[in-house]
């Protein structure tokens, strides 16, 4: 339980953590985008203003022809056009104003000033309050009485004769372009939220998911050390009580102490290998590949293997049997020490779970790339459920059975590592009480075994 909640409270502070560095990203982001908007609307408003404008300058310019007067045909050109001082006149839009139909919009305006910089004529939708004051700077940004925002540009005006005429500054609402923007920000910041928030439950999910394999390792290696101290504690216990057993004897005979020592001699000698299992496991599972290779012969491996094993095998009346399925010595590249344990903790765990009468069938084959070990026994085989658990270290189908025979539950572990470690593969098939098949294969390099020959030679 105390893991779990560590492991509950680790995968919390990776989830928080993840969130605000995303929720700061997409703050980030959100700026920069309502930026990007903003100026990209400032631009084409600018673009837009200066079109008008030009398109206006050009058109009354060409009908000056005195300093600070209006000619009467520009009436026509601009609506409620009103001469400071005297009545306003409007003309009605006609079809030859197509040019200049943004001025007839309800949020532009146009102003007129004259040489000496004072107001002369005002036209359009024109805001009240707004500063009547001339300022001769090209683009400008002001208020009118109901704090609305506008923008103008200003431009000079000249006569047909090229001489100076005053000014003309035309001005846009931007209240549309505020309202659009307010809208962008609104949808930024009520938005955000809810991203932060999936991005709150998604880091939350994908902590959990990044942290299973992490759990699973660390169950895995509390399961190991679990397992191993049990098995180290079972030799020990029994040494201890025969020890023990020894201290409260009086007197000991010669044939009681060498029964003793040899009660301690066994179990000294099951310590011993258990740790060289570990040991071994431990420098496949660090440096597979820093093993020292050379050319193997699995023919002769398994003779060898078949005539240590005899005696085991008659003891319990098994047969022990090997078969060639192919002519030629099969060589591959590898460690010989790792091949033989390889093959031999597969020949005594066939022999241990194997009835008396039974067979236990050692074949050996080649295809084109891999040379093909089977183990094949009539024993009591595996239980379906049981097949994907038993190369797990310390894992055991009957462990009554296992500690019995004085298996650690490390043989099946120690042979696929060392498959692995050789780049090849192991498989099982068993069905229960008809007997297990392990099949075992390793690459066969043809062209580095002819180096190796070479070598050699």
């Amino acid at each position: 339980m105390k893991q779990n909640r560590l492991f509950q409270r680790t995968r919390l502070r990776l989830a928080v953590w993840y969130a605000l560095v995303m929720a700061l990203i997409l703050t980030l982001c959100g700026i920069g985008i309502y930026k990007a908007v903003s100026h990209a609307h400032w631009m084409t408003l600018d673009q837009e203003i200066e079109t008008v404008a030009g398109t206006l300058h050009d058109s009354i310019e060409l009908k000056l022809q005195q300093p600070g007067k209006l000619e009467p045909v520009i009436y026509g050109l601009l609506p409620k056009i009103c001469i400071v001082g005297k009545t306003c006149i409007s003309e009605p839009i006609n079809s030859h104003r197509h040019t200049l139909s943004a001025i007839h919009q309800e949020h532009y305006y146009v102003r007129f000033y004259d040489n000496s910089g004072r107001l002369f004529a005002i036209a359009g939708a024109y805001p009240e309050g707004i500063s009547s004051k001339f300022n001769p700077e090209l683009w400008q940004t002001l208020k009118d009485s109901q704090g609305k925002i506008y923008h103008q540009i200003s431009r000079t005006l000249h006569t047909q004769d090229n001489l100076d005429w005053g000014y003309i500054q035309v001005g846009r609402s931007i209240e549309d372009f505020s309202n659009y923007l307010d809208a962008v920000k609104l949808t930024l910041a009520f938005g955000s939220p809810m991203v932060i928030g999936l991005v709150g439950f998604a880091s939350w999910w994908l902590a959990g998911l990044a942290m299973q394999p992490i759990y699973k390792s660390y169950r895995q290696i509390q399961q190991f050390t679990a397992d191993a101290a049990h098995e180290l504690r079972t030799p020990l216990a029994a040494t201890q009580a025969t020890v023990e057993s020894a201290l409260l004897m009086s007197q000991l005979d010669e044939l009681e102490a060498r029964e003793l020592l040899q009660t301690i001699q066994r179990q000294n000698q099951r310590l011993t290998n258990l740790v060289a299992d570990l040991l071994l496991l431990s420098r496949l599972d660090r440096q597979p590949v820093t093993i020292s290779y050379d050319i193997c012969c699995l023919n002769d491996i398994i003779s060898d293997l078949i005539e240590e094993f005899a005696a085991l095998a008659i003891a319990a009346n098994i047969t022990l049997k090997s078969e060639f399925m192919v002519t030629k010595p099969v060589n591959i590249i590898g460690n010989q020490d790792q091949i033989y344990r390889l093959i031999s903790n597969l020949i005594i765990n066939a022999i241990q779970y194997t009835l008396s009468g039974g067979k236990v069938i050692v074949s050996l084959d080649r295809s084109e790339q891999y040379a093909v070990i089977q183990v094949q026994d009539t024993g009591i085989g595996i239980p379906q459920l049981e097949l994907s658990r038993i190369f797990d270290r310390f894992y055991r189908v009957n462990s009554d059975r296992s500690r019995s025979t004085g298996g650690s539950g490390l043989g099946l572990a120690i042979a696929q590592a060392i498959v692995q470690a050789h780049h090849g593969s192991i498989d099982v098939q068993s069905q229960l009480d008809q007997g297990s098949i392990f099949t075992i294969k390793l690459p066969v390099d043809s062209l580095r075994l002819e180096n190796r020959k070479f070598k050699r030679w």
